[in-house]
């Protein structure tokens, strides 16, 4: 999958497109993107998907802007497992934000995209006042040459699939019902830093991870899951709080992104070192049972 890092750099073409925010590619996103990408293939187009960047809210509202479930990269490459052809970064600031839903049909879709097929979820909103949605982008394709459709939206228990939902559920500290939303284990990605250095004190491989900026995070809490180095994938316990944790691997600055699997139990305060290795042994012992393939 080519990443096109903004409008200017997609060249001319026919695309079916698939076009939202698609905060963590959850199953709800999957199922708007895997319907664009059969358009694509049964109409010989280029199966592209189209996503906003920063997030709106981050430019219209900041002070309500989400935390974010994926970053970019991450993004991509699970963008990447749905068989797209590329990826459009449409770089959103104050000036675009003021484009009406008729110029951003024409403008993004039709000119800058040469779209031919357009598909959204049926909440979609777009253009200045968010006054766009799915009738809206069908009356303009129908002059501008693409047709449009929404896909319904996507409900597991009885309630509709989205990102709010799932960072709603990762700060109860529910992640496995996450996981049911996302289609896989819900992840936190960030960069190894320098913690107290006692992890070798105690007996226990450990790392300290510096989330990446605005990430969701799960609760409080002590999880089983993997965390993936690169070149590397091995099951963790994983500890989430509001001391840093103590680092005595020798992976600083490496990139890393930890998945959580189950929560154990909440945090806790020990008495002594020995009660603590105690329960760090306790815990281990569950996230091999738990993780075991």
């Amino acid at each position: 999958m080519i990443v096109r890092q903004t409008l200017r750099d997609a060249p001319p073409g026919e695309r079916a497109v698939a076009l939202g925010s698609f905060d963590g590619v959850h199953l709800g996103h999957q199922a708007v993107i895997q319907h664009a990408v059969a358009i694509a293939r049964e109409q010989e187009l280029t199966a592209s998907v189209a996503t906003f960047h920063p997030h709106p809210i981050t430019v219209l509202r900041p002070e309500l802007a989400p935390r974010q479930l994926s970053t970019v990269a991450r993004r991509a490459a699970l963008i990447a497992e749905l068989g797209v052809d590329e990826l459009v970064l449409i770089r959103f600031d104050h000036t675009f934000s003021l484009l009406s839903p008729d110029e951003f049909a024409e403008g993004v879709l039709a000119e800058a995209l040469g779209a031919r097929h357009v598909v959204v979820g049926s909440n979609f909103r777009y253009g200045n006042g968010a006054r766009g949605n799915i009738r809206t982008l069908e009356e303009s394709g129908g002059r501008l040459g693409f047709t449009a459709d929404a896909a319904p939206l996507l409900e597991i228990g009885g309630s509709p699939v989205s990102s709010s939902r799932i960072r709603d559920l990762l700060a109860a500290g529910d992640v496995e019902q996450a996981a049911k939303l996302l289609g896989k284990p819900p992840w936190v990605e960030g960069a190894v830093v320098r913690g107290d250095g006692r992890g070798r004190e105690l007996g226990f491989a450990t790392a300290n991870l510096a989330p990446s900026p605005r990430s969701a995070l799960p609760a409080v809490g002590i999880y089983a899951g993997f965390g993936e180095l690169p070149g590397s994938r091995r099951p963790a316990a994983i500890s989430v709080g509001y001391n840093p944790t103590f680092s005595d691997a020798d992976v600083y600055g490496s990139p890393m992104r930890i998945e959580l699997t189950h929560r154990l139990r909440d945090e806790q305060r020990y008495g002594s070192v020995d009660e603590l290795i105690a329960a760090v042994n306790a815990d281990i012992a569950r996230v091999r049972t738990l993780t075991r393939a």
